[in-house]
């Protein structure tokens, strides 16, 4: 008997925690249709498509050719105006550019010798 009683109240438990079948819209049979082919995908479709074998090509040959033994001369660097002159002095450039910088330097223009004697 009272194997009799536990059986009908684990069958009374089992009946009210089940759960009730719900009015399911569109959405949600969506979801489901996706997850369901989602599913089937992975375990009927991606398989057989991974037995298929992969197809490899042949990367094409490298060639290695020596460079071009002739080389030009380096153009010569324009020439550089290194003085300018003025009446009462000049400017001149010192330096080369590389290991001393430029740098212009004012020299004037020695002064004028004594007038010369006036005639007699």
């Amino acid at each position: 008997m009272r194997t009799l009683v536990a059986v009908g109240v684990l069958a009374a438990t089992l009946l009210v925690a089940s759960p009730m079948p719900a009015q399911a819209g569109a959405a949600v049979d969506a979801a489901l249709a996706l997850g369901a082919f989602a599913v089937f995908s992975q375990l009927f479709l991606l398989p057989a498509l991974a037995l298929a074998q992969p197809v490899y090509s042949a990367p094409p040959p490298a060639v290695y050719t020596a460079p071009p033994a002739v080389y030009a001369a380096a153009p010569a660097p324009p020439a550089i105006r290194r003085e300018v002159v003025y009446a009462h002095g000049r400017h001149v450039l010192l330096g080369d550019g590389v290991t001393t910088t430029y740098q212009w330097v004012w020299v004037p223009n020695p002064p004028a010798g004594p007038p010369p004697p006036p005639p007699r």
